[in-house]
């Protein structure tokens, strides 16, 4: 099991393997079944690595150590945590749908939902209910792709035609 924790005092989270399971530990945001972990694991890494070199940082390498756990930025880890939870019990043929849709959100839109989850059932028990149980199915279960191939000035002209507009 890989788990993902949240240490608030530091502003970072850990990723490591699974560390003694306490129910009521508010700081054990997830855990994932290390086949599981292997299927979202590339795209947060490149996605991170992406974020990272256009600020001019570091990029971040994965090195697994089950014996040290890897720190990670708060900004990173919540989006991490974000990608987990819509994969933690998706069918493995819904794992594709849910990267392409965890894409298409801006960190701010990721960090909200992260947030929200977080607020009511962000626990790392808690997975199958309220917003653990929302995500799973907004990013895994609808296979929307950003843009379906469409340049970005014919996907701005239809987004500008389909616009309501109301009389006041």
């Amino acid at each position: 099991m890989v788990c993902i924790a949240e240490h608030r005092g530091a502003e970072l989270y850990s990723l490591g393997e699974r560390r003694p399971l306490i129910p009521a530990d508010g700081a054990l945001r997830l855990l994932i079944d290390r086949t599981r972990w292997l299927a979202p694991a590339p795209a947060f890494w490149e996605d991170a690595n992406r974020r990272l070199r256009a600020n001019r940082l570091p990029v971040a390498k994965f090195v697994q150590n089950p014996a040290r756990p890897v720190p990670l930025h708060a900004c990173l880890g919540k989006a991490l945590c974000l990608l987990c939870w819509a994969v933690e019990e998706a069918p493995p043929a819904d794992i594709p749908n849910a990267l392409r849709n965890w894409e298409a959100p801006a960190p701010e839109e990721r960090w909200w939902l992260y947030t929200m989850t977080v607020a009511t059932t962000g626990q790392a028990l808690h997975k199958g209910i309220g917003w653990h149980k929302a995500l799973r199915a907004a990013l895994a279960d609808n296979p929307f792709v950003k843009g379906e191939g469409m340049s970005p000035r014919a996907l701005r002209e239809l987004l500008g035609h389909a616009q309501l507009s109301l009389a006041l």
